[in-house]
């Protein structure tokens, strides 16, 4: 399988109700034609979060045979505003809140006795077609995979800055157009027989993925917010060289193909460094440049846990059940990289 070497389009997605039918519909039509109005926001439904990232794409790359003028339609921004609304009040509600940033800062170091995420499980037991549906929802992400801390760099300052800009030269290949980590994850998509083309699987990827990448586009687009920017992205990086390191020991042992593994064995390497810069370097400047995100900041690192475990909690009871995490079911299988341990239990 071929690895694209542009970005093209894809079609809008097949709504999920009535909200993200309604955005759909008008987004075929020509710009300023008029927007429903929102009723009944359910911040975690499929509608919802399907809506939004629709409404978001538009800042990204858009969709084939969508005017580009929608992306600042007053009309479409005004119900995009009422669903942010809804979400960004969900999140709040849903985590405790504070100002104790050192705190949650060093509860992201710590390995809890007994741990139950996707990559211990992934580790220690998951099955390839497992595997397959991880890469499928994380595809979401890692295809615009930095992209949106980038709406960060300007509302920056001095070292805090400098330092940010640092961490994002990393994400984005240090240069070099082959190294830019969302060329690397679709290089691992096709490494698992799987679509690589961008937003290719946003039909079978489910709600809790959407509400994660949908909170990074939130937190970027608002200046407001660039204080819950800068938290994620620092609980991104703090987190993902461990998680990283037991995907590769996964891959390892699921004996998957070398682009599979050289993903994930980048992010042990270089978030390993990352974490140090963003926490001292960007976070310890700018709470000095500017105390009062302090409670942002917070936020941020708050909502990125709580999504991360519905994400979980959603792949992993499907999992335990025998049954596909995507919304449309079981992938079809790989014509390559079966798995040593896959072939061996098909033998017996």
């Amino acid at each position: 399988m071929t690895v694209p070497t542009d970005i093209r389009p894809r079609t809008l997605p097949h709504p999920r109700g009535t909200l993200s039918e309604a955005v759909t519909q008008v987004l075929r039509a020509t710009p300023g034609k008029p927007v429903p109005p929102a009723r009944s926001l359910d911040p975690y439904s499929e509608d919802l979060q399907l809506a939004l990232h629709t409404c978001y794409e538009l800042h990204y790359h858009g969709f084939a045979a969508v005017a580009p003028e929608w992306e600042w339609d007053p009309g479409l921004l005004t119900l995009r505003a009422a669903m942010e609304t809804a979400f960004l009040d969900a999140m709040r509600a849903d985590v405790s809140g504070g100002d104790d940033l050192e705190s949650e800062l060093d509860a992201l170091l710590v390995t809890p006795i007994e741990s139950t995420g996707p990559s211990y499980y992934l580790r220690d037991e998951g099955r390839w077609w497992q595997m397959r549906e991880y890469f499928v929802h994380r595809s979401i992400y890692h295809h615009k995979e930095a992209d949106p801390y980038a709406w960060a760099i300007p509302r920056l300052r001095g070292h805090a800055k400098a330092a940010f800009v640092a961490v994002e030269f990393d994400e984005f290949g240090g240069g070099r157009g082959e190294r830019v980590h969302s060329r690397l994850y679709a290089e691992l998509m096709a490494g698992a027989d799987l679509e690589a083309g961008y937003l290719h699987y946003l039909d079978a990827v489910p709600e809790p993925m959407l509400s994660l990448v949908n909170m990074m586009s939130l937190f970027g687009l608002h200046r407001s917010l660039r204080g819950a920017l800068v938290g994620h992205f620092a609980t991104v990086e703090i987190t993902s060289s461990p998680a990283s390191a037991r995907l590769v020991d996964a891959l390892r042992r699921l004996d998957a193909a070398p682009a599979c593994v050289r993903f994930y064995q980048e992010h042990v390497e270089a978030d390993a460094v990352h974490e140090q810069l963003l926490r001292t370097d960007v976070i310890g400047d700018l709470i000095a440049q500017e105390p009062a995100l302090t409670k942002s900041m917070v936020l941020g690192i708050q909502a990125t846990n709580l999504l991360e475990d519905r994400f979980a909690d959603h792949i992993l009871s499907a999992w335990r059940a025998g049954r596909s995490s995507l919304r449309t079911g079981p992938l079809p299988a790989g014509r390559r990289c079966l798995g040593r341990s896959e072939r061996t239990i098909r033998r017996t």
